[in-house]
């Protein structure tokens, strides 16, 4: 029994922060496969993979650091969090979130629409309305609910991936060798990899919530590394995936169905979609339960308790106007115009903070710690 708490405990400090993480940034990072082609593959087969492997380098540093100085300084929602990181100047970050917030909400309103609409054979109101509704339920019950449903997901979501690759490859197994004999690469493959970074690095947000379980920096730095790890795993399934129609996939709005269509497997298809629009639900949900934690720390300050209703009707306005915008816009030029600008602001407002100011303050408060108290009889 001791050895089975041990495990549970390790597995919620260690795994369960990157499988929320991950959770949060792969309904508006994988889902569709959009993003993959946008950052990655456009760059040949070998700068995309070298450029996920970036990606996965800046995850695991930054969000290190992002948890270590958010367990010194007690930072549990991002306003405290920037506020000790940015001083004056937190609502930088405000300003940057709540806008690529719609971006990403606007992204999974459209791309829902269109799953419900293939899969059900109903107009695709109907896909926004059920995401509205599921959204909207999680946020109402808050915290301890959320993260046993990403946990959960993952579960599936990795089962899924794997399933999606393995039939690939088995159907497609010439076309995707093929692209990696060619070890093509081009343009500036790792850039993207730290633009991709930058703008998923949204998903910290959300993540702070679990930083109050770190005990000491060895929770800290370990969950954050591996959460980089755990983040970039389905993204590789998925860059796989894609390869066996390359480069037809650079034009498809929704390039993973794509692939499942030419797989021809119904249950497949099913499955992926089912698990999809779950995705779809999970990051719409860590995106606004970040906002709503947020003001129930503003509440909290001020001596006043949060209304549980509120949540709700804070994640059914971030949905409706972020449905607004992609019926305006379209999915393509949302993720093609939209994350690469904002990619610059998260690189200015959150990398380079964290790896300069924030590693500062942590070596500081360290050096502070192994400093040795002061004996009054010696003085």
């Amino acid at each position: 029994m001791p050895n089975y708490n041990r495990w549970v405990r390790g597995f919620s400090i260690y795994l369960v922060p990157g499988l929320v993480f991950q959770s949060v940034i792969v309904g508006g990072g994988y889902g569709t496969g959009r993003e993959i082609t946008e950052f990655f593959l456009v760059h040949g087969v070998l700068g995309g993979f070298f450029g996920m492997l970036i990606s996965c380098l800046v995850w695991g540093a930054v969000l290190a650091v992002a948890f270590e100085f958010a367990r010194i300084t007690k930072s549990y929602n991002y306003r405290t969090f920037f506020q000790a990181l940015l001083g004056r100047f937190w609502w930088l970050f405000e300003v940057i979130y709540l806008l690529i917030a719609l971006l990403v909400l606007a992204v999974l309103g459209s791309a829902a629409g269109e799953i419900i609409s293939q899969l059900l054979d109903v107009p695709a109101v109907i896909g926004v309305l059920t995401l509205m509704l599921f959204v909207g339920i999680l946020t109402f019950f808050g915290s301890k609910l959320i993260e046993r449903v990403f946990v959960g997901w993952s579960a599936l979501l990795f089962f899924t991936y794997i399933a999606l690759f393995a039939s690939t490859f088995t159907n497609f197994h010439d076309e995707i060798m093929g692209h990696f004999n060619a070890a093509t690469i081009s343009g500036a493959w790792a850039v993207d990899g730290v633009r991709y970074a930058a703008y998923n690095l949204n998903a910290l947000a959300a993540v702070l919530f679990i930083v109050p379980r770190f005990a000491k920096t060895q929770h800290a730095v370990g969950a954050g590394l591996l959460a980089g790890v755990v983040a970039i795993v389905p993204g590789i399934f998925v860059f796989l995936t894609l390869l066996a129609n390359y480069p037809g996939v650079l034009t498809a709005p929704v390039p993973v169905i794509q692939v499942l269509s030419a797989l021809n497997l119904v249950w497949l298809l099913v499955l992926f979609q089912v698990m999809l629009f779950g995705t779809f639900i999970e990051t719409g949900t860590g995106v606004i339960h970040a906002v709503n934690e947020r003001i129930a720390g503003t509440f909290h300050s001020n001596d006043k308790t949060f209304p549980q209703w509120l949540r709700s009707v804070i994640a059914l306005s971030f949905l409706f106007i972020a449905t607004f915008l992609a019926n305006e816009i379209g999915i393509i030029s949302l993720i093609a115009s939209g994350y690469g600008l904002l990619s610059y602001a998260y690189i200015a407002v959150v990398i380079l903070p964290l790896l300069t100011v924030g590693l500062a303050r942590i070596l500081l408060s360290r050096r502070r710690q192994e400093q040795p108290t002061a004996n009054p009889l010696n003085n």
